[in-house]
């Protein structure tokens, strides 16, 4: 009788405990968004995480600079250190397949997950690192329901109808700019693209530019992006440092000091 009574006691301490778990958005309010801007709890849900079942996509641009900046100095990577003396600006970090709120990842697939070398090597000269491709399709490029061939395919047509102003082409100097700054020149230039269809990130020393996030159809056109790419989530800073494109690591990307940042 007692081991009976113990049994139902846990089971209501299980029911409570439940009941009293904060939701995702509670999470969220509470911590603020985790890595790159995204929640640190995915809103999931049965599914949620299915081949081919999401809502839109979101174009990742990284800001190549940034990124190298942030290496360790131990650290090697093949878009920061060129033997060739190639220096990148604007990269496509990826094609994310999302849902309005909350997004897949990492989707169960019938045949494993490969990406042919020769897919790898046709995505180089925008998406310089091996390992960045492979991984992608990995944890994102499964859930869009298409094969490594057709998602890459899919991602390099988007990448090649978004157009670059040209500030952020190849800026040989470091300069600051506000996150609506960046989105107005990136409207002055995509006729077909408005504000509320990309979104600015930010982080690091400095506030430097971590990437800009770029929101199509499935389809293929500009819409409006979700709640994922919430402006005041990915970027909270009034001004972000943009480090030069000559430069992978070193003290030339270097935030500037307070007294030299423009207000």
């Amino acid at each position: 009788m007692t081991f009976r009574r113990l049994l139902a006691a846990l089971a209501v301490v299980a029911a409570t405990a439940a009941v009293m778990l904060p939701s995702a958005s509670r999470l969220e309010a509470q911590f603020g968004p985790g890595p790159g801007g995204r929640a640190p709890y995915a809103e999931q849900a049965p599914g949620r995480n299915e081949a081919g079942r999401f809502d839109y996509y979101s174009l990742v641009l990284s800001w190549s600079p940034s990124y190298c900046a942030g290496l360790r100095r131990d650290g090697y990577d093949p878009q920061c250190h060129r033997r060739d003396g190639k220096r990148y600006s604007f990269i496509l970090h990826g094609l994310w397949p999302q849902h309005e709120r909350g997004w897949p990842e990492n989707c169960p697939t019938r045949q494993r997950p490969f990406v042919p070398q020769s897919v790898i090597d046709g995505m180089l000269d925008i998406m310089p690192s091996p390992r960045l491709v492979i991984h992608e399709y990995r944890k994102h490029g499964t859930c869009s329901g298409l094969s490594p061939e057709d998602y890459y395919k899919v991602s390099r047509k988007l990448f090649q109808k978004v157009r670059v102003p040209p500030r952020y082409e190849n800026p040989n100097q470091a300069f600051t700019v506000s996150p609506a700054e960046v989105v107005r020149d990136f409207v002055s230039v995509n006729p077909d693209l408005k504000p509320d269809q990309l979104a600015v990130a930010c982080g690091g020393p400095g506030n430097r530019l971590r990437e800009i996030r770029v929101c199509f159809s499935r389809e293929g056109s500009f819409r409006s992006c979700g709640h994922n790419e919430d402006a005041r989530r990915l970027c909270r800073a009034g001004r972000m440092f943009v480090p030069p494109v000559r430069g992978g690591q070193g003290d030339q990307d270097a935030p500037p000091r307070r007294d030299e940042r423009r207000i």
